[in-house]
């Protein structure tokens, strides 16, 4: 699975994937379910790296002591909103408010994405922002909200 980049506003993102064939039902609930759960655990602030005590403590995590303040203190990142999956021949695509999660939120999304693509459906690439010449996408609704 390739990854690549264009153009890229965070309140305002599409996510491009090709799969290698025109994808199953079946296919596109894995799809549709990971991208889901991946934006619920933005919604709810997971892909904040203000607070990555875990992560930064290192490999030995045995006996770890939490600083709650720490944690109460961060600034909230929550992703804001998603749109409708959309399906046409061999590519899908969906519509991100990305909000103020941190970018680790796209780390996450690829490293699921390539394992989704090992074991369930075969992806070819997957795009981040920008838009495809032949499915031209309009503003989205939502997105208009945040330049005013």
């Amino acid at each position: 699975m390739e990854v690549h980049f264009r153009e890229f506003t965070p309140f305002d993102l599409w996510i491009w994937i090709e799969f290698d064939h025109v994808p199953s039902n079946n296919e596109t609930q894995y799809v549709e379910e990971l991208f889901d759960s991946w934006f619920y655990l933005g919604k709810l602030g997971g892909f904040n790296a203000e607070n990555l005590q875990v992560q930064d403590t290192g490999v030995d995590i045995s006996y770890l002591s939490y600083d709650h303040d720490q944690a109460e203190n961060v600034l909230m990142a929550p992703m804001h909103n998603i749109g409708d999956f959309e399906y046409e021949g061999m590519w899908g695509r969906c519509w991100f408010d990305l909000g103020l999660s941190d970018l680790i939120a796209l780390d996450v999304l690829i490293n699921a994405l390539k394992q989704l693509s090992k074991d369930f459906v075969e992806i070819r690439q997957v795009i981040i922002g920008g838009e495809n010449p032949d499915w031209p996408v309009e503003r989205h609704d939502d997105a208009a909200a945040w330049d005013e």
